[in-house]
This record gives structure tokens, sequence and C-alpha cells, in this order.
């Protein structure tokens, strides 16, 4: 669904070809998808109703009503210059140095592990 056609094989370009021909419904399910990030990539927040609008009629309703719950700071996502994302990371890092130790040791080997040994 998120992948661009240009980055697929002739084999996999046909296949999926038979697959949006046999059911519509995906063909514009991933025609939404790929508007969505296109609203994304270029920071038109203005864009996001009139996605809403046409994602609802589809499989991705579900999606579209969650957006619209949470309008606000998804607009707020695509049009701040800021962005959390090197928080985000670092809290993965974390958390996947810790359940990699899991039992092994309290927070004195963690905090050696994440900080470097002395």
């Amino acid at each position: 669904m998120t992948s661009g056609r240009d980055a697929l094989s002739t084999t996999e370009t046909l296949t999926i070809a038979a697959i949006e021909d046999s059911v519509p419904a995906l063909a514009e399910a991933r025609a939404a998808v790929a508007a969505f990030q296109a609203t994304i990539r270029k920071k038109a927040g203005d864009d996001l109703d009139g996605w809403i609008d046409r994602a609802k009629t589809g499989l991705l309703a579900s999606f579209a009503s969650g957006v619209t719950k949470d309008r606000a700071a998804v607009v707020a996502a695509i049009t701040n210059v800021w962005s959390n994302g090197q928080t985000e990371g670092q809290i993965t890092r974390l958390k996947l140095i810790k359940r990699q130790m899991y039992g092994r040791a309290k927070l004195d080997l963690l905090e050696a592990r994440l900080l470097g040994a002395d």
C-alpha cells in the first residue's frame, strides 16, 4: 500500500495490478494512502479535510475516523516545523537495550550500557 510503483519489480507490479482489478476498493485505498502521504510531505494541513471526506467512504474509514477525532494534533504534526522524532528514537533505543538485558542486572549495568563504561 505504501510502496511506490517505481520501486516494485515487474512481477510485483503485475500482481498488484491483478489484485486491484479484482478489488477496486483496494485501488482506491492505495490512492488515498498516497494522497495522505503527499499531504504530509507537502505539509499541506489545509488538504486534510478533503482527504478525510474521501477516505471515509472507503477501506480507510476507521483510520479517517481516528484522524478526525484527533484532527488538531494531526494538523499540528503536518504543519509544525518541530518534531519529537529524535526523542522518540532515543526512547526506542532505551527500551531495546532494557529488553535485551531483561533479568540480568539492575540500573547500574543499564546506566553503564547507555552512557558507556568509565
